[in-house]
Parts: structure tokens; C-alpha cells; sequence
């Protein structure tokens, strides 16, 4: 399915009554690359696994393209469209790349994971291996790839760099720029590694205490180090 937009209005969310994301609105073209920046424990996951279906809400609403999805169930989420690559990557370790991978095809022909060996090569040449056996790079790719068979319209990546050797990190950047190039798909990322993240955005949030605490193009943020300081902590280099 083609790129869609995604907005956000007034979002609210947490886990039980503990409210985490409090007021959240952005907005995100079809085809465009949104970063998501702030410190640790600020609510970003959070609000991922909000966009998800994976919380408990406590206001605001969520919309896929024309579709108000507030209401909607995690598995009707990604039937619409929605991919999510969290943190944890959440791969199948007793089953190999191969095995990994069918369970993203979403009735797809098998023929399909043809896709994911162009993507990433090296996951051609691990295709036999189980999950447990790859490195924490290959593990990433894994996690992409699967989810990128299911042909998402917004891709949600939660810190897809973390841990990784900066030649995998490169490697996987410039596929999601590839990919995000093709406008055939409407990527929401969380990154800890600034320069990366607004390299690659156009446009980034900065959230502080789960609340959008700055908003903007990144090359705002690029001109001015020590404004990234006082919101994110960590200046660029």
C-alpha cells in the first residue's frame, strides 16, 4: 500500500492510570520522515507503542490517512498499514532468518522474500542460521526486514542504531534513506545518535517529560548546537 500521512491530536496515554505522553499533536505527510528526539525517559517509546495500540489511552486520537484509528486493535493497526520495529527488535531465536522472515510475508507469495535478500544482502547469506546466531546487527536488519515485508504505509522505528558498530549503522542508514527516497512509505524514527537522525529528518519533535517541547526543521537544530544541548542533551559534533 502507497505512503500514508499520520496525525496526532491532543495524545495522551500510559500505562494503566499512570499517564506518561500527555498532549501530544504532530503531524506527518505521506511519504515524510519524521525524527523523534529527546533524553532518556521522556516518553518517546511511549508514545511509539501509543501509535501502536500497545497503551492505555486517556485521550486525543490517531489518524492513518483517512482512517481514525483511536479505537482500532494492534492487529488492525498493522492490517492498515502500520509497522513497528521496537527497541527489542523482538526477532524468533529458535527459528532461522528464513523462518523469521515468512512470518512477515502477511499472505504474501514466498517469492517475496526476494525483497528482503535485495534489501539486505547478508541476511541471503544467513539465511539458514537461527536468530539466536546473528549479530546484534543482523538482528536489526532481521527486524526491518520482516516488518518491511508486511509493505507498511508509516514505518515506526524505535532506536533501530542502539548498540550497533557505526559501519552497520551506516549500512542501515543508508537503506532507510533509500527506502524513504522511493516515497513509498512514511517513516516515524526515534534515535538516540542526533546527528544521524537529523540528517536523514525532515522534520523533528523534541519531547521532554511527554510533552513536544520543540518542533521543527532539523537543520534549525544543526545550526544552532547549543540549542540540541539544552533540549537533548547532547551536542553535535
Amino acid at each position: 500500500m502507497p505512503a500514508a500521512p499520520l496525525e496526532v491530536n491532543n495524545l495522551s496515554a500510559g500505562y494503566g492510570a499512570t499517564r506518561i505522553i500527555d498532549g501530544i499533536s504532530l503531524s506527518v505527510r505521506a511519504g515524510d520522515r519524521l525524527a523523534v528526539l529527546g533524553r532518556n525517559g521522556m516518553g518517546k517509546t511511549t508514545l511509539l507503542v501509543t501509535l501502536m495500540g500497545l497503551t492505555t489511552r486517556h485521550g486525543g486520537d490517531i489518524r492513518i490517512g483517512d482512517r481514525d484509528v483511536t479505537a482500532t486493535r494492534t492487529s488492525a493497526r498493522a492490517g492498515l498499514g502500520l509497522g513497528y520495529v521496537p527497541q527489542t527488535r523482538d526477532i524468533f531465536a529458535s527459528l532461522t532468518v528464513e523462518e523469521n522472515l515468512r512470518t512477515g510475508l502477511k499472505g504474501r507469495p514466498a517469492t517475496a522474500l526476494d525483497e528482503a535478500y535485495e534489501m539486505f544482502p547478508r541476511l541471503r547469506e544467513r539465511r539458514g542460521n537461527y536468530g539466536k546466531q546473528l549479530s546484534g546487527g543482523e538482528q536489526q536488519m532481521l527486524a526491518m526486514a520482516r516488518t518491511l515485508l508486511g509493505r507498511p504505509s508509516i514505518l515506526l522505528l524505535d532506536e533501530p542504531l542502539e548498540g550497533l558498530a557505526p559501519v552497520i549503522c551506516d549500512e542501515l542508514m543508508v537503506m532507510l534513506t533509500r527506502l524513504a527516497d522511493s516515497g513509498e512509505v512514511t517513516i516515524v524514527l526515534v534515535e538516540q545518535q542526533i546527528e544521524r537522525a537529523l540528517a536523514f529528518a525532515d522534520s523533528v519533535v523534541v519531547m521532554e517529560r511527554g510533552r513536544v517541547s520543540w518542533s521543527g526543521a532539523p537543520q534549525a537544530l544543526t545550526a544552532d548546537r547549543a540549542l540540541v544541548d539544552r533540549l537533548v542533551g547532547v551536542g553535535i559534533h
